[in-house]
Parts: C-alpha cells; structure tokens; sequence
C-alpha cells in the first residue's frame, strides 16, 4: 500500500481502498514470519492482523459510501499499521544481540503498537454501515482482544537480562561469568557458539549500539555501554592479539610497585582488608561475617559510634568493594608481572614457595590465570617438567591443568609448546606424577584438534592403558575417560588395540569378579563408539559376555550391561549385529520381568529401539532382518505398552512406528490392525502425555496407510474424531499434527458418517487454518500440508454439494490453487483430485443470467457471464475453476514430471470441455496454454495419460473449430505414432483424430 493511497482516499472507491488496506495487512502478516526474536508475542500480533485483514475484506465487498469519519479512520489505521510494519522490518533486519537486549523494549512496543491499532479499528463506523451483525461483533471481538492483550519477553529471555543486569551492578569483571552469558546469548538467538561467529556477531552488536549513539537516547546509551564492557571480558569478543595489546597497555600503566591498601579498605572489627563490606544503620561499614557474628553475640551497638543498630539494615557498599577489587587486582597484576624472574632462580625452595602462590592466584579468579597466560609462563611451566625436583614438576602439572581449564585457546597455546605434549606423557610414568599427568592430558583431550597430538605422541597410548591397572581409582578413572576421548581417531584406536587395551578390557569382562567386570562394562558403556570401535569390540567378542551379564541376579550387573548394549546398539551397524547375535529375546524378556526397576527397563526399552532402526538403515543393501521373528514376541512386546509407564511407553511407540515404516513389514502393519492394538492405540492417542500421545498418533497414522479401507473405520467413532481435532488444535508438534491429519486423509472417503462427525466437530476451519498458516516451517512442513490438502477431498466429493459449499465459503478453493505453484507433487495431486470434484459441480450451480425485459436500447446491460459455464460464477457459490484462476496452475502442472500430479491435473481441466462446455472450455484451455502441454502427454510414459489425452484432442479438433490449424502440425507426429505403437483401441482413436486434422482419410485401414 502506497503513501498516496490514504491522501487520495476521498477520490477512491471505499471499497478499493480497504482492499488495498488488506493487502497491506497481508504483507505485514508475511513479514513477520521473518522476525529473528519475540517470535511468540509477533505470532499474537500476526493472528490479530489476520483478523482484521479477514474483516476489512468483507468489508470492501459491501456498497460502502466514502464518509469522511472512515477517511480519517483508515487514515489512522495505516499509519499505526506502518509502525507495526516498522517494527517487524527492525525486528527482521538487525542485530541479533542488540534485539535481545532490548526484547523488553521491543515487547512494551508491540504492546503499545497493538493497542493503537485496536483503538484505530474503533473508530471505523460500523454502526452506520449497511453490515451484517455478525461482522460487527466479530470487529468488536478482535478490538477488545488487542486492548486486553498483555505481552511480555520469553522466560528464557528475562531469566538472561537478569543475569546481565545483575553482571552489571555487581560489577562482575569475572570472564567466565561474561562467556556463560554470550554463551546462553547465542543459544537464545540461535546462533553458532563457535569463536569466529561470537566474535562477528558481537562485532555487529557494537556497530548497532554507535548507531544509538548518534541518536543521543541517553538512558539507553548508558545501558547499551555498561552491556558491552559486560559482555567484552568475553574470550569470544577479541582476538588473542586483541587481549595481549589491551593487557599491556593496562599492564605498563600500573607501575611496578604494589600500593597499601587505604584506610577505609580495612574492618574496625577484623583489622583485615574487607571482602564483603556492608553498611549499617549507623553509617559504618564493617566486613559483614564480622559485624553478622558481633549481632548474632547479642551486640546492639554500633562498634564505632555505640548507637544502636537495626539488624535488618545491612547494605552492600558496593562502590567501596568494587575500590577494594580494582586496589587488590592492581597490586596481584605487578605481582604476577615480576614473579616470572624470581621462579628463574635456581633457589628450589624459593620457586616452591612462588608457584604455590601463583597456584593460589589461579585458583582464586580466572582473570589472574588470564594475566598469567599473558604474562607468558605457559612456556616456563613446561619447562620446569624437566626439573630434576618432584615436586616443583608436580606444581607446574597442576597450575598447566588449571590454565588448560580455561578454553581451547589455552590448550592450543600449551600443546604448541615444543614437546609439551611429550614432557607430559613422560610424567605418567612417574609415580607421584602420574596423577596429575594424566589429568592434563584428560584436560587437553578436551580439545578434538589437541586429541589427535596426544595420541600420536609414542608410548602414550601403552601407558595409558596401563594406568587403567592403578591402584589409584582417579588415575585409573581419568585414564579411562582420556582413551575413551581418543578413541573417536582411526589411528589411536590401532594403537589401542596394539597396547590390548580391548583385550584387556574384555579379558576383565569375561573373568574377572564381579566388581571388575562392573568396571569393565561401565566402560564399554561410556565408550565412545566408532567404526573401528565397532570392528574391535565384536572381533573381541564383547556381545556374549555383555549379554551374559543380563541373566546374572546381580541389578548392579543388569544395569550395566543393558547401559553398554544400548551405547552398543548406537552404531547401525553394531546393532545389526546385535539382532543376529540374540539380543533381542534378552532385552524383551528383561521389560516383561515386573519386578526390573523402571529405569531399567527403560534402558532395554531405548536399546531395542535402537535395534529397530537397524533393521531400516541396513535393509536396502543387506537381506532383511526382522527384529521381532514371530507373532507373539511382536504382541508381547506391544502388551507391555499397558502396563509400562510413560517413558517406556512412548519408546515402544516409537519402536514399533520404526519396524512398521519400510515397504517390505506390511504384515507386521497387518497384525497391529487387530482389535485389541487398535482399541489400545485410541485410548493412547487421547492421554493428556503429549509425549506418548505424539508416537500413539503417528503409530495409528503409519497403520492406515495400507489400510483396505475397512479395518480401521469400524473403530473410528465421533468421540475419536473430536479427539483427532483437538491435537491438530492444541498440539506444538508439527509432526503430531501431520499425523493426525494423515489419519483423517486416510479414513474411507465414502463413509459419509465420518465426513458428517468431522464437519459437526469443526473440522474445516482448523484444517483451512493449517493450509493458510505460515509458521509451519519444520522438516514436517511437506507431509503436513499434503495430509492437510489430503483432509479436503473428503470434503470435495461432488456427490455432496453441501460439503462442498461449506468448504467453498471458507476459501478453501483459493488456498488449494495456491498450493499449484509450491506444493510437492502429492499436494499438487490432491489439490487437483478435489478441484477436479469442486469442479464437476459448477454448471448446476452457476446462476443463469436474467434476460432483461423492453427495449435492448433502453435496458440496463447484462451481467457477463463466465467463459466456461455461461452463467454467473464464483468460486464461492459455484465453485468456477475459471474465476478461482486455476487454470493456469493445472496447466503448468501438466508439464512437470510427477505422473500422478500430471493424471489429477488432467483430470481436473478436462472437466471444463465434458459434454456441452466442449466449445467455451476449449477456447479457455486455449487461452491458459493448456493445449500444447495436452498434446505433449501424447507422449507420455504413462498409457492411461496418453489414453486421456487422446480422448480429450479427439473431440477437440473433431468439434472446435480453428483448432486444427493452430495445433495440428505439432500433434501430427505423437499420433502417427501412437497409430503404430499404441494399442488397439487407441491407434483407431489417433486415427479418428488424424482423420480430423486431414492426415488420413476417412476410408484408412486404420479405422
């Protein structure tokens, strides 16, 4: 809608005008779609606007006179319309971190936006337009709606700008507090947490916030400046070389020697520099364990002023703290600056004494340990793991494994150190440093780029695996948990395997007592599976004595061992192997024992389910394994599904909707189709758990799919149709809803009572809100919208015009053509099945035109008739083809490659030539250059296409005249072929139609 639109209104058609209002509302209503935050409070808005878009259409259809209060009216409404707009175009286009802060502002404006809207919507003066009462109750409804309408942030939203605001009176300078936030940030937004994309992301955020700037909105530069230095001590939001600039400006600027700390920094009561200071009632500040346990003792005097105290009041003193922080940073920044000279020395007593201090430093605040790595001493503290003194390599161990904590960065810098990695590795075997050896490495692992070094480095891999034999359970605990980290490289795994760590492991396994083998099987539980991790553990023979492990009376030993087949079962492959090897009955008859703990079971329920997705991956290039062989392990499995609760529940759901998804299982699709599967099945798809409702209703959709279209109606009752509405109502689950609307599709479309259930439940409207809404957007969008359009044709069949009238008026019609141009081919069938239905009723509804009486002279002129049907048509009373513009749309169809869409499409055009439309249909297929792709399907792989085809031309260039000329030089040759190729009734029919392009005589021995 233009800006001159509303200016010129008085010289334009109310009606126009509001028209052109509604397609203004409509682009609003699509741009939202692409708003990057708030998209729930945007969604609310969205549907209002859909609302009132519906209203004002109705609106422009009516005679309506320009009044000068609708003028100022619609003028009003544009420009609150515009700000919506706006706000959509800011939310859609900017930053994504400078939306996030702002969330709240943004909220309190689409709040504001909404009410102004509402308000505008009220001035429009429907009392005295010729409308229906239903219209203007429905314009009241919204109205109020928008005024009473509350939005605010997502909790998720709130929960992170607290934690901002909080950073920021705190003055919280800690750099891991800063990397959680960007860190929780960036999964709000949903962008990557990766270092360059933090580092772009923040970049733009403050090229956004120097725009705020040149807008002088003081209270919000403020707030925006305080965010950035918050988020700044970010490792994400500099490069190292960033950092190392801005750490020695800071540095050099210090001076060299540490200040004592001012009076005021220190408590009357303790005589200690504070750390907490807090001021009481009198006006003193004290530190506040102190002056809490001189008040918990009795005390009520002041210990400076002895004027009483209230207990109640102790206020932090934050600026006095924040003086402390800078004064005590200050003075630990010289330290750890001139430090690294003194541990030069070759005093070892005195180095001793300087790295516990630097130990303590670390560990007290992580931006120390940042100033330390700056400071350089990664490279001096692996140097010193060549000391000759035990314990000073034991310190230099331990504050490496504290820096290392502090990012990939941290770690790269350590293991780029030459032969850092090597200086570590020897320390393992080291007594009294294997310990803290293998907790670096454990800590380095961390890092996948790190992993492969490590690994490759000699030895390590052996002295690792026998690190696994330490009497020290946090060596052997760390060892194991590092070459399950390694294990994810091909090459580490071949030196595992060379080291026997796997034979070791399943040695254990099969031997050892029963505390041993929890260990090992806890082990191969955890471990982290790969193919060559796959190709060892079965070469060793892990399966039999994991599964051995089940029978054992030993709920410890269950436990375990039920945990390592599933992590087992994760890899395809592995699990494949499972089913040959004899997993299944085990795990099956662990879930039938009623006395198995719950969260066992759970754990063999998820195992077998991994098992069945084997079956489906691997079913293509290996022979068939079926993972349940008989009928009663298939309804002894599904007989559990009442008695379990509704986490194992929801797992055999999906289980069972996994064995029933490949082509080549449809009799254990037919078995499930029995009485007692089914009844379970429906009382499932109407619990209020979401989780298990969800897989009940996909499991039901996946039975009918194949369904002779009898079984399942005889189950299907008006309580189960309403309750099949209100999941695709109520449900968050785009995939659910696609189900559910699967089942309906797939329900008999000659059972009339099922259609009327449907109809009385509300069926059509929920349905028309699934095709026209756009926030379907999920890996589940193509099958929700085909199961949606598959809904409709129920609703189309032309034996039932007053369905069909019901659909019609909701502009159910419009929606399908539209779906002509994007849908996949399955939609574009189905919408060309029901318009094809829709369209076989239109010559008895279209309304004759009344013949004016007197003199033609005099008389007002005719109403002009549609092309096709010569009557008056609209897609509404009607349901015209011509005047729902669907022509063009099928058309197209016929030329893309999909055979069935191409069938349905034909089917649907050639109803505008049946019997007496033969002539006007003609000339609108001609018209919509449907002809030409007509004639192409003479060539089509397809002999019933050709077949349809053929019989359509036949009596085209039989019956229209100047057709022939204009189409018969390309449809020559196709019929001369099908004149030899074809079959024998379709060869005589070319002929005819050769004949009547006079190709062929009449007396041809073709005929």
């Amino acid at each position: 809608m233009n800006s001159n639109t509303i200016a010129e209104a008085s010289y334009v058609p109310a009606s126009e005008v509001l028209a052109q209002l509604v397609e203004f509302i409509l682009s609003i209503v699509n741009a939202a779609n692409d708003v990057l935050i708030e998209k729930k409070s945007f969604l609310t808005l969205k549907s209002f606007l859909e609302r009132i878009a519906s209203i004002l259409r109705e609106l422009s259809k009516k005679n309506i006179h320009n009044s000068q209060s609708l003028i100022n009216a619609i003028d009003i409404l544009s420009h609150q319309l515009k700000l919506a707009k706006q706000l959509i175009e800011d939310c859609s286009t900017r930053n994504r971190v400078y939306l996030f802060v702002n969330c709240r502002r943004i909220v309190k404006r689409l709040e504001d936006t909404t009410r102004e809207i509402s308000k505008a919507l009220g001035l429009i003066p429907m009392a005295s337009l010729d409308v229906s009462s239903g219209l203007k109750e429905e314009m009241n409804s919204v109205c109020e709606d928008m005024l009473r309408s509350e939005f605010s942030a997502a909790i998720a939203e709130e929960a992170i700008m607290e934690k901002i605001e909080s950073g920021i009176q705190e003055r919280n300078l800690d750099r891991s507090y800063a990397n959680k936030l960007l860190v929780l940030i960036a999964h709000a937004i949903g962008i990557s947490t990766e270092r360059t994309a933090l580092k772009k992301e923040f970049e733009e955020f403050k090229n956004e916030i120097n725009d705020v700037l040149l807008r002088k909105d003081k209270a919000e530069n403020i707030q925006m400046e305080q965010i950035i230095a918050l988020l700044g001590r970010a490792d994400a939001t500099s490069t190292p070389e960033e950092k190392e600039k801005k750490y020695l400006d800071r540095r050099n600027s210090l001076g060299s020697q540490p200040l004592e700390p001012l009076q005021t920094f220190y408590c009357p009561i303790t005589k200690d520099v504070m750390v907490e200071p807090v001021e009481t009632s009198s006006g003193q500040t004290f530190e506040k364990s102190a002056i809490v346990k001189w008040l918990a003792e009795g005390n009520r005097l002041c210990p400076l002023t002895m004027t009483p105290l209230n207990p109640e009041i102790l206020r932090p003193n934050r600026t006095l703290r924040q003086s402390i922080e800078e004064w005590k940073d200050r003075n630990n920044n010289i330290i750890i600056a001139s430090m690294k000279l003194s541990l030069l020395s070759h005093n070892e007593q005195e180095m001793l004494r300087l790295l516990g201090q630097l130990q303590d430093l670390c560990e007290e605040k992580d931006s120390y340990r940042e100033w330390v790595v700056l400071e350089n001493y990664i490279p001096l503290l692996i140097g010193l793991l060549k000391s000759k003194d035990h314990e000073i390599r034991k310190k230099a161990l331990l504050l490496l494994c504290l820096l290392a904590k502090d990012g990939d960065d941290i770690k790269e810098k350590i293991a780029d150190v030459e032969n850092a990695i090597g200086s570590v590795v020897n320390s393992i075997g080291r007594p009294n440093l294997s310990k803290f050896a293998v907790a670096l490495l454990l800590e380095l692992s961390k890092s996948s780029a790190i992993c492969e070094r490590i690994g490759k480095v000699q030895g390590c891999i052996l002295y690792l695996v026998n690190s696994l034999r330490s009497d020290d359970l946090q060596v052997a605990g760390d060892a194991k948990e590092l070459l399950q980290n390694l294990a994810f490289l091909d090459q580490n795994i071949i030196e595992m395997a060379k080291a026997n760590y796997f034979k070791h492991l399943l040695q254990r396994l099969s031997s050892g007592p029963e505390d041993v083998k929890l260990i090992m099987a806890a082990t191969v539980a955890e471990l982290e599976l790969t193919e060559p991790n796959k190709a060892t553990l079965f070469e060793e023979g892990v399966l039999d004595p994991v599964i051995h492990m089940l029978s054992q009376s030993n709920t410890e030993m269950k436990k375990v061992a039920v945990k390592a087949l599933r992590n087992l079962s994760s890899v395809p492959q592995n699990a494949f192997q499972m089913i040959r090897g004899g997993a299944v009955i085990p795990l099956l008859d662990l879930l039938c024992h009623s006395l198995i703990d719950p969260s066992l079971k759970e754990e063999a329920a998820a195992t077998i389910m991994n098992l069945s997705l084997s079956t489906r991956v691997h079913e293509a290039g290996q022979a068939h394994v079926a993972l349940l062989e008989n009928d009663d392990d298939i309804f002894r499995l599904f007989s559990l599904i009442n008695i379990a609760g509704p986490n194992v529940q929801q797992i055999i759901l999906r289980t069972f909707n996994v064995i029933c998804q490949p082509p080549s299982v449809m009799e254990v699709r037919s078995k499930l189709r029995q009485d007692s599967t089914l009844q379970v099945l429906i009382q499932l798809c109407e619990i209020d758990d979401f989780t298990v409702r969800a897989n009940a209703v996909k499991l039901f959709y996946c039975l009918t799919q194949d369904d002779d279209g009898g079984t399942l109606s005889e189950y299907v009752s008006q309580k189960f149709i309403t309750t099949l509405l209100k999941v695709v109502s109520s449900s968050n689950d785009e995939e659910e809803i696609a189900a559910t609307l699967g089942i309906i599709s797939n329900l008999p479309v000659d059972h009339a009572q099922i259609t009327e259930w449907l109809l009385e439940a509300g069926a059509l409207p929920i349905i028309f809100k699934i095709l026209t809404d756009g926030n379907y957007n999920g890996l589940h969008k193509d099958q929700l919208i085909e199961n949606a359009v598959g809904s409709i044709c129920r609703f189309a069949v032309s034996t039932h015009q007053e369905w069909q009238k019901q659909a019609a008026q909701m502009g159910i019609i419009s929606s399908l053509v539209q779906l002509l141009g994007f849908g996949t081919p399955l939609t574009k069938e189905q919408v060309a099945i029901s318009l094809a239905e829709f369209s076989r009723s239109s010559t008895g509804l279209s309304r004759q035109i009344e013949r004016r009486g007197g003199f033609w002279c005099c008389s007002a002129p005719s109403e002009i008739g549609c092309s096709v049907h010569m009557g008056i048509c609209t897609v509404e009373s009607s349901f015209c083809l011509v005047e729902a513009g669907a022509i063009n749309p099928l058309a197209r169809v016929l030329g893309e490659s999909d055979l069935r869409a191409c069938e349905a499409s034909l089917r649907a055009l050639l109803t505008l030539i049946d019997g007496e439309k033969l002539q006007n249909g003609s000339r609108v297929l001609d018209e919509a250059n449907a002809i030409a792709p007509v004639i192409r399907l003479l060539s089509s792989p397809s002999l019933h296409l050709q077949e349809m085809a053929l019989n359509a031309l036949e009596r085209i260039f039989g019956q229209v005249v100047g057709f022939k000329q204009k189409y018969g030089a390309s449809a020559q040759m196709p019929l001369i072929d099908i004149t030899q190729r074809g079959t024998s009734a379709m060869k005589s029919l070319a002929a005819r139609t050769l004949g009547h392009l006079g190709v062929l005589h009449q007396q041809s021995s073709y005929f």
